[in-house]
């Protein structure tokens, strides 16, 4: 999930997602094969890329942001047309995974989903956050003690943010 959100680099522009040949790049990267990413077509490119940045807005959330409304409804029309299973593999355990039948953006949600479901199982998916630099949003794990985590590095976003309160401190 963190790979997909990241195919975009907000500052740069530069977007690995906005030819078919770019999701079948990042299917093949994530080994994501059998997903039917490997066709894209416009509607899910358009899918991916939504799915994509309300990823995106729900990690801003985890650091202590509301998402906003039309990403969270965004999301939900997504996940929705991205159904689940719980499978059992040979020594029993559970899986969760897609539903059988589905392809492209619909699959890639319902893999996603799949693995939010066990982060947050674990407590992983509130550490997965996206930086809080307007010109960043560079989605990362929090590995900070106490899991308040607001910069993707402190060396560069929070260096910049504190610089720039201190600025404002100063002129005021």
């Amino acid at each position: 999930m963190q790979e997909l959100v990241n195919t975009l680099d907000v500052e740069t522009g530069e977007d690995s997602l906005t030819t078919p040949d770019g999701v079948a790049e990042f299917a093949e990267r994530q080994d994501l094969r059998g997903l039917g990413l490997e066709e894209t077509g416009d509607a899910d490119l358009r899918a991916i890329r939504e799915l994509r940045e309300s990823l995106r807005a729900a990690c801003l959330a985890h650091t202590g942001t509301d998402m906003p409304q039309e990403a969270a409804a965004k999301l939900a029309r997504l996940l929705a047309a991205a159904p689940l299973v719980v499978t059992l593999d040979e020594s029993g355990r559970p899986r969760l995974g897609p539903a059988g039948g589905l392809s492209g953006a619909a699959a890639l949600t319902a893999e996603i989903a799949a693995g939010i479901a066990t982060a947050e199982a674990d407590g992983s998916w509130r550490r997965l956050k996206a930086c809080e630099a307007h010109d960043c949003l560079w989605v990362f794990y929090d590995r900070s003690p106490a899991g308040r985590g607001r910069w993707c590095t402190m060396a560069v976003c929070g260096s910049r943010a504190k610089m720039r309160t201190y600025r404002a401190k100063r002129r005021a």
